[in-house]
């Protein structure tokens, strides 16, 4: 069995052809919900992880990898019992995290500190090395055709690219407010053609051309719309995206509306939007492309948003302050 973990960009595969589950991790509590989107019903919980964070899958469905915030650690966890088998320690207190596409890497953003992009290996499950960044890092990101690792730090505003075979930084670049989560579009090829970064403060996000290494645009969310109440709450009033697996839609939490906008590819024009639950922080899709499963960290709560029709299915009861999340299919 094949396990793909699938949280930003999405492969085309059909949602009846495999296993698919979501997983959501709960911040304030000790477990991470796992989600049937066939049933759209919790089947399973991991339990005794505090402050969970980022989430990653192996390929061959033998384990989930979580971060824990409380130990500052990378937990380990049998993807058959949903049992913590080992807990591997950090250089520093995590955030998010990422997998390499042959599942051997684990990169995990360092939050506190001077700033780095941890490295564990799968198979001694260890710590191997820390590459050094600038600024405490906030999310991590391994590109879609498992080319290069991305990080992002909201204190020092810089994008960091590392090779992912080399493990060595290729080229940074410093923008004007923080950088808070990515998703990637592609070249015909499977190249990145461009990451898109919601920034600190900013109602929308930005597209950087990952070629010239420029941004070459700035798109704004739509305003709270009449009659609504803007949310403040959360880490930023813009945060969670994702690309679906025909790479023609994107898709966009606002945290300040409570909604889930869609986007056009590649010409970047406003679909609509579904309301969502308070405040979301996180989004991921299922592998055909027609349903979102937003994080509704405000109303512990994730959405299931139809993308056609732009409409909520259902509203599914998590943990604690439900962020990350991400979907694997196996």
């Amino acid at each position: 069995m094949t396990l793909k973990p699938l949280g930003i960009f999405l492969l085309a595969l059909p949602l009846a052809a495999a296993t698919v589950r979501i997983i959501q991790t709960n911040s304030a509590g000790d477990d991470v919900s796992i989600i049937d989107p066939v049933t759209n019903k919790v089947v399973g919980r991991i339990t005794g992880i505090e402050v969970n964070h980022g989430a990653a899958a192996a390929p061959d469905g033998s384990r989930f990898y979580i971060s824990n915030e409380a130990e500052s650690t990378l937990d380990v966890v049998d993807g058959k019992t949903f049992k913590v088998i080992k807990s591997i320690p950090l250089s520093d207190h995590p955030n998010n995290l990422g997998i390499s596409k042959d599942g051997k890497r684990v990169y995990i953003a360092i939050a506190r500190g001077a700033g780095a992009v941890d490295v564990v290996d799968t198979v001694s499950m260890e710590r191997v090395k820390s590459i050094p960044v600038k600024g405490p890092q906030h999310n991590t990101y391994v590109t879609p055709d498992g080319k290069f690792v991305v990080s992002g730090s909201v204190r020092s505003k810089v994008l960091t690219v590392i090779d992912q075979k080399t493990e060595e930084i290729v080229w940074t670049l410093e923008l004007d407010k923080g950088v808070r989560p990515m998703t990637f579009v592609t070249n015909p090829d499977g190249s990145t053609k461009w990451i898109l970064i919601q920034v600190s403060d900013f109602h929308g996000f930005e597209v950087i051309d990952f070629a010239t290494r420029k941004e070459v645009n700035r798109i704004k969310l739509p305003d709270t719309p009449p009659g609504k109440v803007a949310i403040h709450e959360g880490g930023n009033i813009s945060h969670g995206m994702a690309v679906t697996s025909d790479g023609k839609t994107l898709v966009v939490n606002s945290t300040l509306n409570s909604s889930l906008y869609m986007y056009s590819l590649p010409d970047l024009k406003l679909l609509g939007g579904a309301d969502v639950g308070v405040a979301p922080d996180w989004v991921t899709l299922t592998p055909d492309g027609k349903r979102a499963y937003v994080a509704n960290a405000g109303q512990n709560s994730v959405s299931v948003i139809d993308i056609a029709t732009r409409k909520e299915i259902t509203r599914i009861p998590v943990g604690e302050v439900p962020k990350r999340n991400i979907t694997a299919v196996y």
